[in-house]
């Protein structure tokens, strides 16, 4: 599965942001999708992740309530709401790809999109 992450951008605190994630591959609609995230200095972190039938979303603590992930199957595509956005959520956002189920292990996930950076200015 090859993945296109995009829409990460410059943003101030408490502003909302969206990012996509697309790929031309049928395997898609098998697959948990998850976003990680990886900050200057820092290990990659997983952020959320939507079941492939949409019937199960999981979050980090740190984003739960301000961040939501969803799935539109029918057009390959993923993506991550991110509202109220704080300095500490800067980092470089990467979705991944997992035929795993219910998994926010970064092992688990085969295929990864090129991350898209998101700034959140203070």
């Amino acid at each position: 599965v090859q993945l296109q992450a995009c829409g990460g951008g410059l943003v101030q605190t408490g502003d909302s942001l969206g990012l996509s994630c697309t790929t031309s591959t049928r395997t898609f609609r098998q697959s948990t999708m998850a976003w990680f995230r990886q900050a200057p200095g820092q290990e990659r972190e997983f952020v959320a992740a939507v079941s492939w039938n949409r019937s199960v979303t999981y979050y980090a603590d740190s984003v739960k309530g301000r961040f939501t992930i969803s799935r539109d199957n029918a057009k390959n595509t993923a993506y991550l709401q991110m509202n109220v956005l704080k300095p500490e959520d800067t980092a470089v956002y990467f979705c991944a790809a997992s035929f795993w189920e219910h998994t926010n292990n970064p092992a688990d996930f085969n295929s990864w999109g090129q991350g898209t950076l998101v700034t959140v200015s203070s």
